[in-house]
């Protein structure tokens, strides 16, 4: 079970099996099952087995058992079958915080598989025109918060 858990939490509660849950793959780490609202046929939700509302909540180990998690279960939906960018694609979503559209508070990724335009995942992308200038400044910023980060 998980070392950091919520008792208020939905997602504590499927994982301690307290909420019923259509589950696919559980590790030590991860938990996946399906959305009971999909966007699509085949839309499933992984979680770590850790409480934290946001990513970086999460310890590396618990993030590091997920993905393999996710690339398993894009083969288990036949996902995987069409490696040509034409054709039936998928969306790896995992949003943090009210304004970025997260709802539940326990750090979760959707997989969603893209059949068609009808279903599954819809994304509007505001992209800004491009200050070079303003953007070179930015990146130094972050290289020495980077520097930083790696001597802790």
């Amino acid at each position: 079970m998980s070392i950091a858990s919520n008792a208020s939490c939905i997602f504590c509660k499927i994982i301690k099996g307290e909420i019923p849950s259509f589950k696919l793959i559980e590790t030590t780490k991860t938990y996946s099952f399906l959305d009971i609202q999909p966007t699509s046929e085949g839309h499933v939700l992984i979680i770590p087995k850790y409480h934290g509302a946001k990513l970086h909540n999460i310890p590396d180990d618990y993030l590091s058992d997920l993905l393999p998690v996710v690339r398993k279960l894009t083969k288990v939906l036949k996902l995987d079958e069409n490696d040509t960018p034409e054709g039936e694609g998928y969306n790896i979503l995992q949003n943090n915080g009210r304004i970025a559209h997260q709802i539940v508070d326990h750090v979760h990724f959707h997989l969603i598989p893209k059949k068609n335009d009808k279903s599954g995942l819809i994304v509007g992308w505001p992209a800004q025109e491009t200050n070079f200038e303003k953007l070179g400044k930015f990146h130094e910023e972050l290289k020495k918060e980077l520097e930083k980060e790696e001597k802790l």
